[in-house]
């Protein structure tokens, strides 16, 4: 049965010099946001 390639609806993110410190965690509307504000350089 093929998986679904929809994305998670929550990603957690992790400072990786600390990886047992704590997470947030974003809903993945507001992370694609972000990340696409990134990229446009905002």
């Amino acid at each position: 049965m093929p998986r679904s390639r929809r994305p998670p609806p929550h990603i957690p993110v992790r400072d990786s010099k600390v990886p047992t410190g704590p997470v947030l965690v974003f809903a993945t509307g507001a992370w694609a946001s972000f990340v696409d504000g990134m990229k446009a350089g905002d």
